[in-house]
Parts: structure tokens; sequence; C-alpha cells
């Protein structure tokens, strides 16, 4: 080997460049996975520079994916606009979507999904939309499941925090001719406009949909009551042709008249939605009278017992769920919530035990199976609970409670060693 080569071999390899350098990064939008100031140290950290306006200058646009980026008042987002103009005039503007920008730095794997998914439970935790919402937009098509594990639905966040946004902004008296506006404009910039306007017309047209039942006037799309101030037969008769359903007054039992048992279930379930408690209850035992075999009718029923404050009926009801199918993994993990919730830890780890048998990485189950082992006294079994999730989650709506326990763990341990 001639002197030449040897050299050659001996030389260090040189240190691949920063992913970010020479860029100029700005960010818009309500960024999932951190804040703005976060991401913004990420940047320098990788070699980049982040600002806070975009102009000429800036090399790269990240768009947040907690929701579409929608102003308050429907506009798109400043900076998209601003975008917008730069992309027309030729200017070499990347626009990513931020999970594109995680991968770039290398905080996600390109094998990854190009979106986290999330159950029902972390979609509560991380946005702040309860549970039995997010079942019923998936009822109404609003969202769609992108995988299901026994029944359990793995939604993509961004499909579900869109939603979220298009009812915030229809909430607060948006046109929903001023959105769908909005978002062709981002047509441009973003090519799956498709699904995000079909959704405003779902949501437009339960919004201006008001139902009558016995007690008076509400709103399917959130459940929320409406006032009547005319108290005159006339008045009430031209409010009732303006977009209302009205619903019979008579008894529950004489509500739903049906004989087949998934038309009750259908029409249960719809009144579950609109928060009519007492009917969806009515509705799912006159199916369950029907066909007793059902789990899924079993397990709507423990829910709207469980929203009625019935706790031991929520109880017995989602055992039912379970003997008529055991692979109902979101019947075993709200069995182990409840009986968690009346303080009988040991038999809620044998709950989240059962659902981890049949889905092993199964977030939810994980989490609060650890939660249950910290309360029983038991802290190394929890920290391994605590250590699974956060290789299957590290950056979701409970990892940083996990991350927080199992320091907490890990520091006590080293205290009891020096002792």
């Amino acid at each position: 080997m001639s002197d030449s080569e040897k050299n050659l071999e001996k030389a260090p390899l040189p240190e691949s460049s920063p992913p970010l350098q020479g860029e100029r990064v700005a960010f818009t939008g309500t960024l999932a996975s951190m804040t703005h100031q976060q991401a913004f140290t990420l940047t320098e950290q990788n070699g980049g520079t982040a600002t806070q306006h975009l102009g000429r200058q800036n090399t790269i646009l990240v768009v947040g994916e907690e929701g579409w980026p929608l102003e308050e008042d429907g506009q798109p987002s400043v900076k998209l606009q601003e975008a917008a103009d730069l992309l027309h005039t030729g200017h070499p503007l990347r626009i990513l979507q931020e999970s594109e920008w995680l991968q770039l730095i290398d905080l996600q794997e390109p094998s990854q999904e190009s979106h986290t998914l999330y159950t029902p439970a972390m979609l509560h935790k991380a946005l702040d939309v309860p549970v039995n919402l997010i079942r019923a937009w998936e009822r109404r098509g609003l969202i769609k499941a992108v995988k299901k594990v026994y029944r359990l639905p793995y939604f993509d966040f961004q499909q579900v925090a869109g939603v979220r946004r298009l009812m915030q902004l229809l909430d607060s008296g948006i046109s929903p001719d001023q959105i769908e506006s909005s978002l062709q404009r981002l047509e441009t910039i973003f090519p799956e406009m498709e699904r995000p306007l079909a959704q405003l017309e779902l949501l437009a047209h339960d919004h201006h949909l008001l139902l009558k039942d016995s007690v008076g006037l509400f709103e399917p799309a959130s459940g929320q009551r409406f006032f009547e101030f005319n108290s005159d037969e006339q008045s009430l008769e031209q409010t009732e042709t303006k977009g209302t359903v009205p619903f019979p007054v008579e008894t529950h039992e004489e509500i739903f008249t049906s004989d087949n048992p998934e038309t009750l279930f259908q029409e249960a379930c719809r009144a579950l939605d609109a928060n009519e408690l007492e009917r969806a209850q009515w509705g799912f035992r006159q199916a369950i009278q029907l066909t007793p075999a059902k789990a899924e009718y079993h397990f709507h029923l423990a829910e709207t017992l469980y929203r009625l404050n019935n706790l031991s009926g929520a109880i017995e009801r989602y055992h039912n769920t379970v003997e008529q199918d055991p692979f109902y993994l979101e019947a075993w993990t709200q069995l182990g919530c409840l009986y968690a919730e009346q303080n009988r830890h040991v038999e809620a780890t044998r709950y989240f035990q059962a659902a981890l048998s049949l889905h092993p990485k199964y977030p939810d189950a994980i989490y609060h199976l650890a939660e249950v082992l910290q309360q029983l006294g038991r802290p190394q079994e929890a920290a391994a609970h605590w250590q699974t999730y956060l290789h299957l989650d590290a950056r979701g709506p409970w990892a940083e409670n996990a991350r927080q326990s199992l320091q907490q763990w890990e520091e006590t341990s080293q205290e009891d060693q020096q002792r």
C-alpha cells in the first residue's frame, strides 16, 4: 500500500452538514409536536436560522399540523398568503408540513407514517375534544379511521384537529362560504383540500339544522340547546319551518317505534350525539332486547350510562360487551379505567393486562396500567410501562407525564442505591 493510500485510510471522514445549514425557516399555524419557541431552538441546533416573519430571504415555511392554518376571521394565515405571493413570483420557497420538517431534522423516521396515529382517548387529551364527540364525528363521516385493531380506531391527528378548527370557526360566526373560500385559496399549496371541504359541507349543514324534541330546540352538531323567545303558536310554527325537525313529545317508549334493531341502534346513536342521554339509553335497550348478542349495542349503552353517572350500570354493560365479544379492546380498557376510578386498582390491572394481551402496543392501556401500578406502590413495574409508552409515542399527549414519572423513579432508585 502506497503512502498516499495509507494517509487516505487514516484521514477522518468529513462530517455531514447539518440538515438545515443555510436555510432560513419560518413557521405558521399551531405545531402539534412542540411550541414555536422549541421549534426555533431545534432549527438553530440543526444549522438553520429561525425567523419570526416571512420574507424573500426565507427558504422554508413549516406549516403546523394542529388544525388548518386559518385565522380567527376564517382567512388563511398571513404567512401562507405571503408564501403564495412569493411562489407566484417564482421565489424558490419550500413549504413543508410539520411532519416533513421533523423527518428532515431526524426527529421522525421516514419509514414512519407521515402523520402520527392517535386513539380517541389520546386525541381527547391532545385536543380537548370529548371522546364521545370523536366517535360521533366518525359515525357521521367527518373523520375516518386510518386503521382499526380489534374495533379500536386509530385516527390521523391532523384530520381530527382540522375538524375541530372548522367547528371553532363556525361556532365563532364565520360563514361557511368564507371558510370554503379560504380553503380553496390554500388549494394551490395543499392539494388535499378536497377532504376538509367535504367536512365543512357536513358541519355547515349541521349548524343550519335545529332539531326539536319535547324539551326544546337543539343543534345536532354540538348538542347545544337554544331558547325559544316566541311564545305564541304562530311564532312557534314559523320556528319549526326554518330547518327544524320536530320530535314527538310522547314518552321514550313511543319515540322508538321500529322493530329493526339496527334502525333502533342508529336512532339511539343520533340521540347520543345530540346529548339526549335518556332517549339514547331507551333506544339501545330496545335494540339489545331484539339482538342481545350484539356487543356494540352493549358498549354504547355502557357509554350512555357512564355519561348519566350510572357507574355500576356502565361497568355491568362493559362486562356484557366482552362477554359477547372477548376481543372488544376498548371495552377491556374502559373496565380498567372505571375500576381505577373506584380505587379498585388490583382489579383495574387485570383489565388493562387483558387489553394488552390482545394488543401489546396499545398506548392507552400501557399508560393507564403504569398509572395504576404506581398507585399500588409497584414503581419498578410502572417504570417498565412508562418506557414502553415513550418508545411507542415520544411526543404524544401523555408523553411528558410518562417522562416525568420515569425520571422521578430513576432519581428515587439512585437515592436508594446511594444509601
